[in-house]
């Protein structure tokens, strides 16, 4: 019974051994089953359609703060907030009532004045010819013309009390300078306005025309100047293509913008600079606070271009394979400038005419041989 126990058993291991041997021979470079083939390709130059998205905060052509001009309680509200209002409507009511006295009272001291107006007239006149007749002296006739410029004085001053009562009132009824969107209302009725409130009653938006306000690096305005013909910024601006807005949820806006505006000086913090873009906006999608993209595009002459479905991302950092003199697996770095459809702007890393592995690195390591298996063409 132990003899043929034994037998079994060196069968058994036997075959394990045998196959371990066959499967572990070494191949050329040390890889298993010889190089690997693999289509290679070599980088070409052509134009490039560059796009760039820039962050952008969307406001109204006009976002005015409505605020009172005179001391009073608000007594009447004539919209609800979020209301469209055309230019000269009425808002709000302040109580008006004090300076309609004070209206009364200017009047009634304009009468009063008129009156001794009247009455220093008929004196200096009277006085004028006695003093013809030798009746009075001269000093007297002086004394009657000044209480005559006085008078005339006093009517003055009681006319502009009447006009500066009259702007108060008007004042009390606070119309909409602009039109446009109300918004919310930081103060209810009965409340105590001035004019020196820290919030302002609300804000009319006008969004039939917003603007768009997005930065740019300083290489890309740079980029942006070159691309476009002219002696001056203004010449420029003339010249630029029509932009994109992108909305918040990635669609793009129906109607194209125009950038018709650039900041005086880059900000010293952020290093950027602001542009604006500014968009038709008839069916009211757009409101200020939105934010969005702007997309802007241009064209490059003559780049080297990598297809992007040929390399690959690690930690953010893109490299493509190629091989050495030996012809072995080599992971090499490149820098990129930008995408252009489905390729890579190539800045550095590979130039024109260097060859790497357009397909079939998937599975590739460092030090692996590879073999062509065939060129192939991208375009």
């Amino acid at each position: 019974m132990k003899r043929n126990f034994v037998v079994k058993s060196s069968t058994l291991y036997l075959v394990p051994l045998l196959f371990m041997s066959c499967s572990n021979r070494p191949s050329e470079g040390g890889y298993p089953g010889g190089p690997t083939e693999v289509n290679f390709a070599a980088v070409k130059t052509g134009d490039a359609e560059v796009k760039n998205e820039y962050t952008c905060a969307i406001e109204g052509r006009s976002n005015i703060e409505i605020r009172p001009q005179v001391t009073g309680y608000l007594s009447k509200i004539y919209m609800d907030e979020g209301a469209y209002v055309k230019a000269g409507q009425p808002l709000f009511k302040v109580e008006d009532r004090v300076y309609r006295e004070q209206l009364n009272n200017a009047k009634a001291s304009l009468q009063s004045a008129s009156a001794s107006l009247i009455t220093a007239k008929i004196e200096l006149e009277r006085k004028t010819e006695l003093v013809r007749n030798k009746i009075v002296s001269e000093l007297q006739v002086q004394e009657a013309n000044a209480t005559y410029l006085g008078a005339k004085a006093a009517v003055a001053q009681a006319e502009s009390a009447i006009q500066s009562a009259q702007i108060n009132i008007d004042f009390a009824l606070i119309k909409a300078p602009v039109s446009g969107y109300v918004g919310r209302f930081n103060y209810r009725l009965g409340s105590l306005l001035s004019p020196t409130n820290q919030q302002a009653l609300t804000v009319i938006s006008d969004n039939q025309q917003v603007y768009a306000y997005f930065s740019l690096s300083e290489n890309d305005f740079v980029a942006f100047q070159n691309q476009h013909p002219g002696n001056s910024i203004a010449e420029k601006l003339k010249g630029t293509s029509p932009v994109t807005l992108l909305l918040s949820d990635g669609r793009p806006y129906d109607l194209k913008g125009k950038i018709d505006a650039v900041e005086g000086q880059f900000n010293k913090s952020t290093g950027s600079i602001t542009l604006r873009a500014k968009f038709d906006n008839p069916k009211d999608i757009l409101r200020s606070g939105n934010t969005g993209k702007v997309l802007l595009e241009r064209n490059i002459m003559q780049v080297p271009l990598l297809p992007i479905a040929s390399t690959v991302t690690y930690q953010d950092k893109i490299f493509v394979y190629t091989a050495d003199k030996d012809g072995k697996v080599v992971q090499l770095p490149v820098a990129v400038s930008g995408k252009s459809g489905d390729n890579f702007i190539l800045s550095s890393g590979l130039k024109a005419g260097d060859r790497y592995i357009a397909q079939g690195f998937e599975r590739l390591q460092a030090g692996m041989p590879v073999v062509e298996k065939s060129p192939i063409e991208h375009k």
